[in-house]
Protein backbone atom coordinates (compact mmCIF):
# COMPACT_ATOMS: atom_id res chain seq x y z
CA UNK A 1 0.00 0.00 0.00
CA UNK A 2 1.63 3.56 -0.98
CA UNK A 3 2.39 6.05 2.02
CA UNK A 4 1.15 9.33 1.46
CA UNK A 5 3.21 12.05 3.56
CA UNK A 6 1.52 13.54 6.24
CA UNK A 7 0.46 17.41 5.56
CA UNK A 8 2.26 19.96 7.88
CA UNK A 9 -0.16 22.60 9.15
CA UNK A 10 0.78 25.79 9.84
CA UNK A 11 -0.18 27.23 12.93
CA UNK A 12 -1.92 29.75 13.20
CA UNK A 13 0.79 33.20 14.59
CA UNK A 14 2.54 31.76 11.19
CA UNK A 15 -0.06 32.21 8.85
CA UNK A 16 0.79 34.87 6.16
CA UNK A 17 -2.28 36.79 6.20
CA UNK A 18 -4.89 37.23 8.91
CA UNK A 19 -8.73 35.38 8.61
CA UNK A 20 -9.79 39.15 8.56
CA UNK A 21 -7.47 39.75 5.67
CA UNK A 22 -8.42 36.80 4.14
CA UNK A 23 -12.43 37.07 4.36
CA UNK A 24 -12.64 40.93 3.88
CA UNK A 25 -11.95 41.39 0.06
CA UNK A 26 -15.02 38.84 -0.13
CA UNK A 27 -16.97 40.42 2.64
CA UNK A 28 -16.80 43.74 0.08
CA UNK A 29 -17.88 42.39 -2.77
CA UNK A 30 -21.01 40.78 -0.79
CA UNK A 31 -21.99 43.76 1.07
CA UNK A 32 -21.56 45.57 -2.35
CA UNK A 33 -23.33 43.41 -4.43
CA UNK A 34 -26.01 43.28 -1.33
CA UNK A 35 -26.50 47.40 -1.60
CA UNK A 36 -26.90 47.03 -5.19
CA UNK A 37 -29.64 44.60 -4.80
CA UNK A 38 -31.43 46.33 -2.11
CA UNK A 39 -31.23 50.15 -3.50
CA UNK A 40 -32.65 48.31 -7.22
CA UNK A 41 -35.23 46.96 -5.44
CA UNK A 42 -36.72 50.16 -3.38
CA UNK A 43 -36.15 51.90 -6.81
CA UNK A 44 -38.56 49.32 -8.29
CA UNK A 45 -40.81 49.91 -5.73
CA UNK A 46 -41.13 53.26 -6.33
CA UNK A 47 -38.64 55.15 -4.19
CA UNK A 48 -36.89 58.41 -4.64
CA UNK A 49 -32.73 57.68 -5.08
CA UNK A 50 -32.31 60.01 -2.37
CA UNK A 51 -35.00 57.97 0.53
CA UNK A 52 -33.36 54.31 -0.83
CA UNK A 53 -29.91 55.56 -0.15
CA UNK A 54 -30.93 57.18 3.00
CA UNK A 55 -33.01 54.36 4.18
CA UNK A 56 -30.01 52.03 3.92
CA UNK A 57 -27.62 54.38 5.30
CA UNK A 58 -30.01 54.44 8.65
CA UNK A 59 -30.17 50.36 8.11
CA UNK A 60 -26.66 50.07 7.97
CA UNK A 61 -25.97 52.36 11.16
CA UNK A 62 -28.68 50.38 12.94
CA UNK A 63 -26.96 47.33 12.27
CA UNK A 64 -23.72 48.40 13.00
CA UNK A 65 -25.02 50.05 16.48
CA UNK A 66 -26.76 46.76 17.39
CA UNK A 67 -23.63 44.87 16.78
CA UNK A 68 -21.87 47.01 19.27
CA UNK A 69 -24.78 46.52 21.41
CA UNK A 70 -25.93 50.21 21.22
CA UNK A 71 -28.91 50.13 20.57
CA UNK A 72 -31.99 52.25 22.10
Amino acid sequence: MPRVAATPITPPDQHLVTAREAIEPLYEKLELQMESLVLAAALEAGWPPDEATEALAALRLQDALSTLGRTS
